[in-house]
């Protein structure tokens, strides 16, 4: 398989036919087609593998940074495949952890495996250096659980006849199968031409499918025009493919589709999301309106909404920064209650100044904010122009439980009815035990009622 590249490549406006380097890739993006890779293979230690947290939210791989990994015994139980990043600066060594893998084993077998998967990801950065051997687990017995067997090419060739038989007659250990073939000979479909006697007897479409999920770009663009009617299902399975090929399938599809189930396209878009690649995210949200098979405005907000609530704050971001307030107004309306929830003043702002409708949900904007004692904040979105509807009592309900006076009387101000929530709050009795609040909204809601004085035409130096 081809490595993971830490650096973005672009064609060279001077020549095409050369790339240069257009910047840095986001830790998030290299993080997910690292372990899209290590899955296809078997390869994810059962415990967990972590991105760092201080690598989320769209930071960027340093300039030559390099890779390196780590295993050792933990602590207590388990064995620990720890990635590190180092590059330098100011000509000084710069090291930081970057991902973190733990197996809940801790023999020998489980020490020598994880050793297998750090060397898996040292190639996958490095490449095979000109080394080809190729390991495999043997052996599924209580005690010893595992056992290490290197094979030589003319013992890989006859394994890899097996697994290609056993594919096609045995569904239930397909993908089993699948991650053997990918650890012995790179990808599935590279399998024909050690064994190519025996061709796949598979449908066009699961050639397909086999080609995006090997990254084998060159087989993708020969056989998906095969099925221009599994459209919907290849863009979903292309927009969750990692890296830099995953893109170059979801662009190719997006030229020739036309009219694509919304559903399949918001599956596609948080498949995006969650590979952290936000250009490509970007391109399916801009290409939607003509790739629909029937209109969705609510989509980019949907796409935004998924963003913002599983991590990728700064995909989010980037999306609500790009889109029209029409789309906004679209969105939603929880999104606003989420940011509020984060105390996300900057994103809530923007949303508010982009025309989001929260409709009934403002008490949930409300409530989170001034329980959290940032009154400030709230007054500031409702001056923004925040919509309120003026019988959304729970609203003024929250800003009374807090005793927020001014938060409330901005309400008020909004035209929003106090004698009305008198007779709302009578079923409830959320007002018990804010009577100094009440006190001060009465007061002010006299005023409101009342009017500015006005006087009356001069005459003669006397008042009428």
């Amino acid at each position: 398989m081809k490595t993971i590249e830490l650096d973005k490549w672009e064609p060279s406006e001077e020549d095409p036919r050369k790339l240069k380097c257009a910047g840095q890739r986001t830790a998030q993006e290299v993080f997910e087609e690292l372990k899209y890779r290590l899955e296809g293979m078997g390869y994810l230690p059962d415990e967990y593998f972590l991105l760092a947290q201080e690598w989320e939210n769209g930071r960027e791989i340093p300039q030559d940074a390099d890779i390196f990994c780590t295993t050792d015994y933990g602590g207590s139980e388990g064995v620990y495949l720890d990635v590190y990043l180092k590059w330098y600066e100011n000509g000084q060594p710069v090291t930081r952890s970057f991902i973190t893998g733990k197996t809940l084993g801790d023999t020998g077998a489980d020490l020598d495996r994880m050793f297998l998967i750090s060397s898996a990801i040292t190639k996958a950065f490095h490449g095979d250096g000109g080394t080809y051997a190729r390991y495999m687990r043997l052996g599924e017995r209580p005690e010893p659980e595992d056992m290490i067997v290197h094979l030589d090419p003319a013992e890989q060739r006859t394994i890899i006849q097996a697994l290609a038989e056993q594919r096609e007659r045995q569904e239930a250990a397909m993908s089993q199968t699948e991650q053997l073939l990918r650890r012995m000979t790179g990808s599935i479909t590279a399998y024909m031409d050690t064994a190519g006697q025996r061709p796949l007897r598979m449908s066009d479409y699961d050639k397909t499918v086999l080609a995006i999920r090997d990254g084998e770009l060159e087989t993708f663009k020969q056989f998906y025009p095969k099925v221009p009617n599994q459209a919907d299902s290849l863009l979903a399975e292309a927009a969750g493919r990692p890296g830099i090929v995953g893109r170059k399938m979801v662009l190719t599809l997006l030229a020739d589709a036309r009219s694509i189930s919304p559903e399949a396209y918001l599956t596609a878009c948080k498949r995006a999301v969650d590979t952290g690649d936000s250009q490509r995210v970007q391109t399916l949200v801009e290409q939607m309106k003509s790739r629909l098979s029937e209109p969705r405005p609510t989509l980019p907000g949907e796409v935004i909404q998924y963003a913002y609530g599983h991590d990728h704050q700064e995909i989010a971001k980037d999306l609500l920064r790009r889109c029209t307030p029409e789309q906004i107004a679209a969105a939603p309306p929880s999104l606003l209650p989420m940011a509020a929830m984060r105390q996300d003043f900057q994103t809530a702002m923007v949303l508010v100044e982009k025309g989001a409708q929260p409709d009934r949900h403002i008490s949930q904007v409300l409530r989170p904010l001034l329980s959290g004692h940032l009154e400030w904040m709230a007054e500031r979105l409702l001056k923004a122009g925040m919509p309120v509807e003026l019988d959304d009592y729970a609203a003024l309900s929250a800003c009374i439980q807090n005793d927020a006076v001014d938060t409330a009387k901005l309400l008020l101000d909004r035209g929003m009815d106090l004698e009305q929530y008198r007779l709302w709050d009578a079923a409830y009795g959320r007002s018990d035990g804010h009577a100094e609040t009440m006190d001060a909204l009465s007061e002010y809601w006299s005023e409101l009622q009342s009017g500015p004085q006005q006087d009356g035409p001069a005459m003669g130096g006397m008042s009428l």
